[in-house]
């Protein structure tokens, strides 16, 4: 693994040649907010944006919270925004809902200086009871927002988790399970068709602490020094490339082609809750190498041209979260020092 000081060097020499470029092979972060210890959204969004802090580029929040959408403003973030699942059938409903809460939400701050990126309707919310009304709320929001608003550079979409997949081993057996498979179709087609990415949440983690007797440590934190898996003529190194891959092979097998985005919306590792998987030692490996590969790497072996792009879970531990591991994923402390080295100072 190459020191993360080098690759914070490379991340501040391209953003000094190319300041205006938002790069798609990079890391960010998630901003949850599930929490009664947190500092308020503008001290969290001055320390990110300090210049003499953290290079943190692209910021990922969860709801449409006007303290956080007006200490945004007039920043250099790049903000993925939720629309809540709440929220997701109140979009759906009628174009005039969508248009509502495009003006309240997205052109209103535009216009004060907040730089979107994605409109990500609900998380994980398929399988669910709004999964139906998904695809319906993005066709409004991207009416909204790219037809009526004009507004080109921003990408409506949703965020899934593993669960969406029937098979995810090996890779290339990839495809949506039955329960989910009309409504995740549908979807991955409309999204093909506007040119939007597929948002992905892949947690390693989780692989490992459900089937340690399958799923090496190593495997599991980019440490693997020879391939663990082969599949036809792509090896896997690290069980991340393995479940991206599994979601391309998935979508392929949808749209008949591979020239599709995926960004990878949530990643981590916990710091507690499940000995020995998750400590701060893991949390730091695991974490490092993901960003380092994203950065540098920046592809999985069936998807060469991805430009990972990934937003790494999670600012701070959020202790409203059900279980302790769950509540961990934290890289920042409330006091806002590193839990462990990670984001270039």
């Amino acid at each position: 693994m190459a020191p993360t000081s080098t690759i914070c060097v490379l991340v501040l020499a391209i953003a000094l040649f190319f300041p205006s470029i938002v790069f798609s092979g990079d890391a960010g972060v998630n901003y949850g907010r599930d929490g009664d210890d947190l500092p308020p959204p503008k001290q969290v969004i001055d320390f990110l944006t300090d210049e003499f802090k953290y290079k943190i580029s692209l910021i990922r929040v969860y709801d449409a919270n006007t303290d956080i959408l007006e200490a945004l403003s007039g920043t250099n973030l790049v903000v993925t925004i939720g629309v809540p699942n709440e929220a997701i059938a109140y979009v759906a409903s009628s174009q005039e809902a969508a248009d509502k809460w495009v003006q309240d939400h997205i052109t209103t701050y535009i216009a004060k200086g907040v730089i979107f990126r994605y409109v990500c309707v609900g998380n994980e919310a398929i399988p669910g009871i709004v999964a139906s009304f998904i695809e319906p709320a993005i066709r409004n929001l991207y009416t909204s927002i790219r037809i009526k608003a004009g507004i080109d550079y921003i990408f409506v979409t949703t965020a899934v988790g593993l669960n969406v997949l029937r098979e995810s081993y090996p890779p290339s057996q990839g495809q949506f399970g039955p329960n989910v498979a009309q409504i995740m179709n549908n979807l991955v087609q409309y999204l093909y068709s506007i040119e939007s990415p597929l948002l992905i949440n892949v947690y390693p983690y989780r692989a490992l602490v459900t089937e340690p007797e399958h799923i090496s440590m190593d495997y599991a934190l980019f440490q693997s020094q020879t391939p663990v898996v082969r599949d036809g003529n792509f090896e896997y190194y690290n069980l991340f490339d393995a479940m991206v891959d599994a979601f391309v092979a998935a979508m392929a097998r949808v749209v008949g082609s591979d020239n599709f985005k995926l960004v990878v919306s949530e990643s981590g590792w916990p710091t507690v809750g499940r000995e020995p998987y998750s400590s701060v030692k893991n949390a730091r490996v695991y974490n490092n190498n993901l960003r380092e590969h994203a950065i540098v790497t920046g592809r999985t072996p069936r998807k060469a041209d991805i430009n990972m792009e990934v937003y790494i879970s999670s600012m701070f531990n959020e202790n409203f979260k059900s279980a302790e591991d769950e509540q961990c994923f934290g890289t920042f402390y409330n006091n806002f020092t590193q839990v462990y080295p990670l984001w270039c100072p």
